[in-house]
């Protein structure tokens, strides 16, 4: 029996099992080859989305645009001051709204409680762009960069390094256990990720024969590794003060050249984007003048190398999320 989620919330990969994660990822690999084809494919012609944003996003509000507007859909796009959500309207409210005048609705922002909550009352499929606790559609551009790379994802070992705790350290153990990848979190140990969905995880991937492992020692964490996966050691949200104690906790596991020997030959270097690899930005250069640190998360010559496969990642947003639309909405 084929796979069909139409109407499906797209919340966290916890939902998903892996049959249909492998569907979507193949859904995603056709709809690539369509649109480097110049193949046109909208699908869903006379469908219309609303992208709701707490947080701003190059890629995400890009891709969904994209994604939607290839599709033949017609996209909104409002922006934190452009809705009254949770301020002069409730969640609740501002989701049976939306729903009776959209046919599917993304949010992107804190809580998972919000996203949740939108699904809960708005009556058409809902899709997590990004909250505190996971990030979905980032995990579907992940999973199809590596297997574009190796050709297969089960067996393949990935470690995160960084904040294990974050959006991102969540949601690729999540998404290693549920596709058979092994997965270490390196980091410190106050920035482990939450026990109760390591344990969850582990459970997942012991049914997918990979496992889940947490280090604080870098030669443990990065060796026999294919992929080293970062990300900004600071979220958009968080208040300034906590760079300081950041830096000081994590500064040992930049992903630099030496990282990067400790892993396999082949290995790949992956990251979500936005990335402070140099001075070339308004808080890159705020960095460097307060904490003489010219890269942070990971070094230039480690972003700018062959290895390094983020660009490729950035475009898959866009056929994933485009996958993940027609999916729920056909």
């Amino acid at each position: 029996m084929g796979v069909n989620i139409r109407g499906r919330n797209y919340l966290k990969l916890l939902d998903y099992t892996t049959e249909e994660i492998r569907y979507l990822l193949d859904l995603s690999r056709d709809f690539k080859r369509m649109k480097r084809a110049g193949t046109p494919h909208p699908y869903l012609a006379g469908k219309q989305i609303v992208l709701l944003f707490e947080k701003t996003s190059t890629r995400t509000r890009c891709a969904f645009e994209v994604a939607g507007r290839d599709l033949g859909m017609g996209v909104t796009y409002l922006d934190p001051g452009s809705s009254q959500m949770g301020r002069k309207e409730s969640i609740a409210d501002t989701a049976r709204v939306l729903g009776r005048m959209y046919d599917g609705i993304e949010y992107r922002g804190y809580d998972q409680k919000i996203v949740e909550t939108l699904a809960e009352y708005a009556g058409v499929p809902v899709w997590n762009g990004l909250t505190d606790q996971f990030h979905p559609t980032q995990m579907l551009a992940d999973l199809l960069t590596i297997e574009e790379k190796f050709g297969a994802l089960k067996g393949l070992h990935l470690t995160y390094m960084g904040d294990a705790r974050n959006n991102m350290g969540n949601s690729l153990m999540v998404a290693c256990a549920k596709m058979g990848i092994h997965f270490t979190a390196c980091a410190p140990k106050a920035l482990f990720p939450a026990e109760e969905l390591v344990e969850t995880a582990r459970e997942i991937g012991r049914k997918n024969g990979c496992r889940i492992c947490l280090t604080e020692d870098i030669e443990e964490g990065a060796g026999n590794a294919d992929v080293i996966y970062t990300d900004i050691w600071v979220s958009m949200g968080e208040p300034e003060e906590v760079w300081e104690t950041r830096i000081k906790l994590l500064k040992p596991y930049q992903v630099n050249g030496e990282i990067m020997k400790l892993a396999k030959p082949q290995a790949i270097f992956m990251h979500c984007l936005p990335s402070f690899h140099d001075t070339n930005t308004t808080i890159g250069a705020e960095i460097a003048n307060r904490f003489q640190l010219r890269e942070m998360e990971v070094s230039d010559e480690v972003f700018e190398s062959e290895q390094s496969v983020v660009f490729d990642e950035a475009e898959n947003r866009m056929h994933t999320i485009k996958a993940v639309l027609y999916a729920t909405l056909h």
